[in-house]
């Protein structure tokens, strides 16, 4: 964790302060080796929250976009079950920056808790996800809309168990890596699987990290999601069926021209 209570005030570590988890009460030791970054940690078992995962350097580098009151900001839903999330805007959107692997029970529950949420997700940790993205974007088709796409096979771009998110995914490919200019576009942008389908197709939202924590920081959502898949949706079924009504009309058009009695010419 980045903040402890020192003296009932939030405090990052430094090395031989003690303090307590602001979640569970429970004594804390700030942990300032070389190896990683300066962090507290439990001194015994860590009971406040099972969701909780060792932070690293890129964890540490998103949460450093936001303020600090909106960090490591403790929840309870109605039932008194308590849970830290990485971020908590002030317009209610929760982020949580995930790292190292997450099961898919797990994932749906902290989506249920959060409910108004979006993951940020590092792409970086297998070597297999960004050269799968590279490979799967030949399938990925440009929107109306400037920075929307569709794909028909989501698994060809992203890790299968973030294809049922109930809520947008960002994937962020550059991890802890310097992004300028010249940086690919894979890398440079960060890549929002949305939730639900357009007509059995995957939405993918592309923002830059500037926009995205803009968006984070000043609406309730990142995206609005659902009104963009609505809305791609209906366009898909539109055009289906008008494909399908075009279809018949040709079929119907060949029928009679097959079927009309041929004219007969003189014969001399």
């Amino acid at each position: 964790m980045r903040y402890a209570l020192v003296n009932e005030e939030r405090h990052e570590a430094e090395p031989g302060l003690s303090g307590t988890c602001p979640g569970c009460g429970q004594p804390m030791i700030a942990k300032c080796g070389d190896q990683r970054i300066h962090h507290w940690a439990h001194r015994g078992e860590r009971t406040c929250d099972p969701w909780w995962e060792p932070e690293t350097l890129w964890h540490r580098n998103w949460k450093g976009q936001f303020p600090e009151p909106w960090q490591e900001i403790i929840l309870r839903d109605k039932s008194g079950e308590r849970h830290i999330a990485d971020v908590r805007t002030e317009l209610g959107l929760a982020l949580e920056f995930q790292h190292s692997h997450i099961r898919p029970l797990e994932r749906q529950a902290r989506e249920a808790f959060h409910r108004n949420m979006a993951w940020i997700v590092d792409g970086t940790r297998r070597k297999r996800d960004l050269p799968r993205f590279e490979d799967g974007r030949r399938s990925i088709r440009p929107s109306p809309w400037q920075g929307i796409y569709t794909t028909p096979v989501p698994h060809e771009c992203f890790p299968r168990d973030w294809l049922d998110s109930a809520v947008p995914v960002f994937f962020d490919f550059a991890g802890t890596d310097p992004v300028g200019p010249r940086t690919g576009v894979e890398r440079r942008l960060l890549w929002g699987l949305m939730p639900g389908r357009a007509d059995g197709h995957a939405v993918i939202v592309a923002l830059d990290r500037q926009r995205l924590v803009l968006a984070a920081r000043t609406r309730p959502q990142i995206v609005a999601a659902h009104k963009i898949v609505g809305t791609l949706d209906a366009r898909f079924r539109a055009a289906r069926v008008q494909a399908m009504i075009e279809a018949r009309r040709y079929s119907s058009v060949w029928a009679w021209r097959r079927g009309r009695p041929r004219r007969r010419t003189a014969r001399f």
